[in-house]
């Protein structure tokens, strides 16, 4: 599962880069969290996780206290989840997370990404069964064995614990991740995350070779630039 969840990283690294809209994404999905959720970081741990993990990626302190402020104010915009499967370039396997005030039009946009790359979208449940919905700890460590004791004697559904290049990874169903980072604090203490995120990882990849490699870096632009897409996940092993 490591390797998998390490290639998709990589693949994804330059479209993420890439991506100018990180604020208003890392914006909207504060803002909606916060008002399900709660507006302050320590009593609602997905804000806490969230707006550290904004930090992480460099977003300003004002536009993370803009979104929480906002939704405090009440009113406003009406997001809900919604979230899109298929086969992109090469047939490699793809999940689509947005955040929408229009499920119509967001349907709309992220079916001309489809459809204009020779990709196909999917019903919901078409490839989801391939991935698994895992939360994923990264931090700095050299012995994993404590860990795994911590969170086992924490009753966590551990997935599996890595200890590669003095980082100790740590993946857990996705209904866990509160349970799990619980488990760590509580056996090492304040923790200093590398990667602090609830990701699909896919279970298998997908070679993407010759001229669809172009059309899936076109397919993923595509998607980054619609301003109601959150993350895009695919199994794709681009060569």
């Amino acid at each position: 599962m490591g390797r998998a969840f390490q290639n998709r990283k990589e693949s994804m690294a330059k479209t993420s880069d890439a991506n100018a809209k990180i604020y208003s994404k890392y914006s909207r999905e504060i803002y909606v969290c916060a008002k399900s959720g709660g507006f302050d970081p320590d009593g609602n741990l997905a804000l806490r996780s969230l707006v550290d993990r904004a930090k992480k990626d460099q977003v300003p302190s004002h536009v993370i206290d803009k979104a929480i402020d906002k939704a405090k104010g009440g009113g406003g915009e009406d997001f809900a989840v919604a979230r899109y499967e298929g086969y992109g370039p090469g047939n490699c396997m793809v999940i689509v997370d947005c955040l929408t005030d229009n499920p119509n039009r967001t349907f709309g946009d992220v079916r001309v990404c489809f459809t204009k790359t020779d990709s196909k979208i999917g019903t919901q449940g078409s490839v989801g069964h391939m991935f698994d919905h895992s939360a994923i700890l990264v931090f700095a460590g050299d012995d994993d064995e404590p860990i795994l004791e911590a969170l086992m004697m924490a009753d966590v559904d551990v997935t599996d614990v890595e200890n590669e290049d003095g980082k100790i990874t740590v993946f857990a169903p996705h209904t866990e991740y509160f349970k799990a980072k619980q488990a760590l604090a509580d056996e090492l203490g304040e923790i200093d995350y590398e990667v602090d995120e609830i990701q699909f990882i896919p279970q298998t990849t997908t070679p993407v070779t010759g001229d669809d490699v172009e059309m899936f870096d076109k397919f993923i632009g595509m998607l980054n630039d619609l301003d109601d897409v959150q993350n895009v996940y695919h199994n794709a092993e681009l060569s």
